[in-house]
């Protein structure tokens, strides 16, 4: 772990609900992660994407966020193509993989029953995102994927929720210099029913690249 890291606690107990659950799942499956999932990429980044929370056969199987599900296929071959990650694909924590200036981690650090954590339960990860947000630079840009990834943000600044509402595609720019940019979450469910398509997010993506000053081919 890195001095960056340093606020991360792998073994946080502040849900109860969350510890329950990644303990049977652990028992279920002892090769699995299942436990808190460290943010994935560069220290000196200029782009913090924040997803949800783990996923059950994604995140908090492998322990890298965005890895091993649907949602991570769609978000690394999206950031392979604009420039910011060196292979298109996220196949384990130890695959090589590496991102260029971009850092990506969740609101939530566990696993939630049914991929939907609890408003107390985000509120009690939320210092944990405080934290990250500190580590971005003036000029840096957040890529909120979702409304609860939005408003936790927000929350993490201590910024008021109508003050800056949730859309895909909206761009913020933020009281520190920051800019929040949001992106309908890169779901299976939001695929298959069209609300959101990989032309779209590519477009997103690109757009925050740019404004954080990263290439976005």
């Amino acid at each position: 772990m890195t001095e960056a890291d340093a606020w991360f606690d792998p073994y946080c107990r502040r849900c109860p609900r969350l510890v329950a659950l990644r303990e049977r799942v652990s028992a279920e499956h002892p090769d699995y992660h299942a436990a808190p999932v460290p943010a994935f990429g560069a220290q000196r980044h200029r782009l913090l994407i924040v997803g949800l929370a783990p996923g059950m056969h994604g995140a908090n199987r492998t322990g890298r966020p965005f890895t091993g599900d649907y949602a991570g296929l769609l978000l690394y071959r999206v950031l392979h193509a604009v420039g910011l990650a060196t292979r298109p694909v996220s196949e384990s924590a130890a695959d090589g993989l590496r991102l260029k200036r971009t850092r990506i981690t969740n609101a939530v650090k566990c696993l939630p029953p049914g991929n939907s954590p609890k408003g107390a339960e985000v509120a009690a990860c939320n210092d944990f995102l405080a934290a990250e947000l500190a580590g971005l630079p003036r000029g840096g840009v957040v890529l909120a994927l979702g409304g609860v990834a939005h408003r936790a943000v927000l929350r993490a600044l201590g910024l008021r929720q109508v003050a800056y509402p949730f859309g895909h595609g909206s761009d913020h720019a933020l009281p520190g210099g920051e800019r929040l940019v949001s992106s309908y979450h890169c779901s299976r469910y939001n695929t298959q029913t069209g609300r959101l398509t990989e032309a779209g997010f590519l477009q997103v993506m690109r757009h925050a690249a740019r404004a954080a000053g990263l290439p976005g081919r």
